[in-house]
């Protein structure tokens, strides 16, 4: 009898054999952008990006502090994480995710997509907006090899469960020939942490 029954709840409410997975493209509003440029002008802004300078060379060293920060090494793609933890709140995390970006962009990089991606995860759901920027090639000599600046950038903001836990920089070079060697990942560093004091 209780094969019947779940034969029954089973064709009635089928389990999904894939899990959701939904991906978007999304704006920051002009609001929003303002927000930003005033928040990293202002001394809250500044002091924390300069608490996640110095937690980053902290890690360097093998000091953990909070919030942490973790470093992402590889031949080709070098980056790092901050760990959602205090001083951040939502608030200043999301600053921080596009604050990131606009010295990016201060960079010269042009930004080609910012989206959203929600995926569900055994139970809990992860959301991930992401910043992806690459250096501008239209701009490039094709008789020159290109200059690729540090490679592609990507910025991802993590939430699980709509609970904030990491922000992500990741740089990616190009190994192709067509490209000039990247610049040095420490020069990245410096200008993404450089403050206006």
């Amino acid at each position: 009898m209780a094969s019947f029954i779940d034969d029954v709840l089973g064709k009635l409410f089928p389990k999904r054999s894939k899990p959701l997975s939904i991906k978007e493209n999304f704006k920051q509003s002009e609001i929003n952008k303002e927000a930003v440029a005033q928040w990293m002008l202002s001394e809250e802004g500044e002091s924390l990006m300069a608490l996640v300078s110095k937690n980053y060379y902290f890690k360097k060293s093998g000091i953990n502090a909070s919030p942490e920060v973790h470093i992402l090494n590889s031949p080709y793609a070098n980056g790092f994480a901050v760990s959602y933890e205090g001083p951040l709140d939502e608030k200043t995390f999301s600053y921080l995710f596009f604050a990131f970006g606009k010295r990016v962009l201060d960079l010269g990089y042009k930004q080609v997509s910012l989206d959203r991606k929600i995926e569900e995860i055994n139970d809990s759901v992860r959301t991930t907006e992401k910043q992806y920027f690459k250096p501008p090639l239209s701009r490039a000599d094709l008789s020159q090899k290109i200059d690729q600046l540090f490679g592609n950038v990507s910025i991802e903001k993590v939430s699980i469960n709509d609970k904030p836990s990491f922000l992500k920089v990741l740089v990616t070079v190009y190994s192709d020939r067509l490209y000039q060697d990247a610049k040095p990942f420490d020069q990245f560093i410096d200008f993404i942490f450089e403050t206006n004091t």
